[in-house]
């Protein structure tokens, strides 16, 4: 990627601040004054997948364009350096620099993780920004992470998801009972809560464990890289929405000492390149999951809504588990109760304007 090139496309993306247009205003000549430094990136995400792990590498093409080449990060895959859920532990003790992962994917280092990446029945992923960027949400977030010595960079964003492949239909709660089902977080402790059985395991081993019997349903992102992952070719339905999953930033977690070791202008370049990946990654998949879904449903993917009934029964189980948590996590208190309020307001506000003219276009079936 050419300086310019990056120059021209971050900047129409809005996310350049003062300080970062005065720092690569400065060229490739100051950047010669400045050390070479080379990080190790390990990614949580399958290789196969040029959405999440191709943000990884997108944005150490763009820390190489604006650093002129001295500031350089190599991205590694999963087992690569440390297996996919190793990548906290990896940061934290400083085995890598830095990593690309989801904070969900580690309740039992502490739950209130999750907030950096989705709570189910949470927001979506314009709430989610919002709340990051402006409202408050990106400092709670810092002095969580800076307790298991990290700083937390907002690094793209599934959107709304699937809620995943089924080998059997899921018709109330009680079909629920005793389903083996891949997921994370939270989404797991409510799907153990209504029944199910919950496992965890990493993305490029769900469509086996779905053809060899060991799962009964696994869930990932949605059409695009699902389909990548050879999931409509491992069971018959394909649910939604996934509830617990109403968008999902995937961040850059830095360890803390390297971090503050790095001249300032290469802390900005992080603070440009994770800002373009972050609205990258959900411009990419919003282009792309539409032509999949069709042809999912051209070669007969049974597409299925989850019933009422079980969305309901989600719902109050989920806020029931983070009341209980909040009562017990100082941590997950002190970041939970402004997000509720956030959430409640901006719910408020989008179910007015936004929501209706969603509405209104998605069930549109005149002319035009």
């Amino acid at each position: 990627m050419e300086r310019r090139d990056f120059l021209s496309g971050a900047g129409a993306a809005g996310a350049l601040s003062a300080a970062t247009l005065a720092a690569l205003a400065a060229g490739s000549a100051s950047a010669q004054n400045l050390p070479a430094v080379n990080w190790r990136l390990t990614s949580s995400f399958p290789k196969s997948l040029d959405t999440i792990y191709g943000g990884a590498e997108q944005f150490a093409r763009i820390i190489d364009a604006i650093t002129g080449g001295r500031f350089k990060i190599t991205v590694a895959g999963p087992g690569k350096i440390v297996p996919a859920l190793g990548a906290f532990e990896a940061v934290q003790k400083g085995t890598v620099e830095c990593t690309h992962t989801a904070g969900y994917y580690f309740p039992n280092i502490n739950k209130a993780l999750a907030f950096d990446t989705t709570l189910p029945f949470g927001m979506n992923q314009r709430q989610h920004n919002a709340w990051v960027y402006t409202g408050g949400g990106l400092e709670l977030l810092r002095g969580l992470f800076a307790q298991y010595n990290m700083v937390n960079f907002p690094m793209g964003n599934t959107g709304a998801q699937m809620g995943g492949w089924y080998n059997k239909e899921i018709r109330n709660v009680d079909d629920v009972k005793g389903l083996k089902i891949r997921i994370p977080g939270f989404g797991a402790e409510i799907w153990k809560k209504l029944g199910a059985d919950p496992v965890s395991m990493p993305g490029g081993e769900i469509a086996a464990a779905l053809r060899d019997k060991k799962i009964d349903a696994g869930e990932w992102v949605g059409p695009y890289d699902d389909e990548k992952l050879g999931l409509p070719l491992a069971a018959r339905f394909y649910y939604y929405p996934a509830w617990w999953e109403p968008s999902a930033t995937l961040s850059l977690y830095v360890n803390k000492a390297a971090y503050e070791a790095l001249p300032p202008p290469y802390k900005e370049a992080i603070s440009v390149a994770t800002g373009w990946v972050n609205q990258w990654m959900m411009a990419a998949y919003d282009s792309r999951n539409p032509q999949v879904y069709k042809r999912m449903i051209g070669s007969g993917t049974r597409v299925q809504l989850f019933p009422n009934n079980f969305m309901i029964a989600a719902y109050r189980a989920a806020f029931a588990i983070y009341d209980a948590e909040a009562a017990t996590n100082p941590a997950f208190k002190k970041i939970y109760e402004p997000w509720k309020r956030y959430r409640a307001e901006i719910n408020e506000w989008h179910k007015t304007a936004e929501a209706a003219m969603t509405n209104f276009l998605g069930n549109w079936r005149g002319e035009g």
